[in-house]
């Protein structure tokens, strides 16, 4: 695969995520339009890495994995106390939540 083809791959996962949480409304569906934006960034970043012929980007991408993984528990515990509080999971019950 060329570079030109991860790249066009990874826009189109990008555009994918973004259309998600644009447009879907249940917490889970946005995390996972989160989570899919940032794996078409991981592999941006992957797709140089190995094009270029250095590690750094794969070093890169795997800290970001990390990253994603703190963040993924961190919305799956806000989606428990969400669904806890309203019965729902849908994102725009969490305004109601401010004090």
């Amino acid at each position: 695969m060329t570079l030109a083809g991860c790249l066009t791959l990874a826009a189109a996962l990008f555009s994918l995520g973004v259309y998600g949480l644009l447009t879907r409304r249940q917490a889970v569906a946005v995390l996972v339009s989160v989570e899919l934006m940032a794996n078409a960034a991981n592999l941006c970043f992957v797709a140089f890495s190995r094009f270029r012929g250095d590690v750094t980007g794969q070093a890169l991408a795997v800290f970001a994995l990390a990253l994603t993984v703190a963040e993924v528990a961190v919305g799956l515990a806000l989606v428990i106390l969400l669904y806890r509080a309203h019965g729902d999971t849908r994102v725009d019950l969490a305004s109601e939540m401010k004090q």
